[in-house]
């Protein structure tokens, strides 16, 4: 089960606040191979993971750049997969590298949707000048994407917000979480974060982003299949925007 829970606060009154703490898992099949978080692209401004499998090369679930944009992608739950469908990965490693903003972005993709399998998408121009932006569409919900105002949200494999069990439950340890958080030092909430996430998925991700446009992108991962061995690594940058 693919979990993302995200809140977003673009002006947060406190200078210790985060403007976004995001906690995600992909839990593909471990078999499925895939590179660790990296940089790369042009000037390597892009960090995430990327997918090896073949015919789904350099697609990706969730990433960062340093220009701001940011996309995370889960899985729509249907009964039969279409195996001529289009890579659902591409969607966010499109949105990572193109000019094009957010909700124009989604748009497009909402014309597109009917060549992919079932997925939700979130798409977000993060910037310290002129506010951020997050924005959502699932192809199979409505037929066009929405601007998210800000606040908690849970996004697993059916449409955003949909309250099933497993989420719900998430999202409540994910928001007690968040409300320590100005009172935390910084590698104790992506600790606690991790711990609500802690349920021997494939990858973890936390992702925070505070006043100033630092981000602290921390990924940990399941090493060789094995559950007992897991490697845990930490990128910092400041959005150039």
């Amino acid at each position: 089960m693919c979990i993302i829970f995200f809140k977003f606060d673009p002006r947060p009154v406190s200078k210790n606040a985060y403007r976004l703490i995001l906690a995600a898992n992909r839990d593909e099949f471990y078999s499925r191979p895939s590179k660790l978080a990296d940089f790369w692209g042009n000037n390597n401004e892009i960090l995430s993971g990327l997918d090896m499998e073949e015919g789904k090369e350099g697609g990706t679930w969730l990433g960062i750049s340093t220009r701001g944009k940011l996309a995370a992608l889960t899985n729509y739950l249907q009964p039969q997969l279409d195996w001529q469908a289009r890579g659902r990965g591409e969607l966010v490693t499109h949105f990572l590298t193109t000019d094009v903003d957010s909700l124009s972005y989604l748009k497009k993709v909402s014309m597109e949707g009917h060549l992919y399998n079932g997925f939700n998408l979130i798409a977000a121009d993060l910037s310290t000048a002129k506010g951020d932006v997050i924005c959502y569409y699932g192809n199979r919900g409505e037929p066009d994407p929405i601007v998210l105002t800000p606040g908690t949200y849970g996004l697993s494999n059916a449409l955003l917000e949909t309250p099933w069990r497993k989420l719900c439950f998430g999202k409540q340890l994910f928001l007690e979480a968040v409300e320590r958080s100005q009172a935390l030092p910084k590698d104790v909430l992506i600790a606690n974060l991790l711990d609500v996430l802690n349920n021997e998925e494939a990858t973890n991700t936390i992702i925070l982003v505070d006043a100033d446009g630092h981000v602290t992108f921390t990924e940990r991962s399941m090493m060789d299949k094995d559950l007992s061995r897991w490697e845990t690594r930490t990128y910092e940058f400041t959005l150039q925007n």
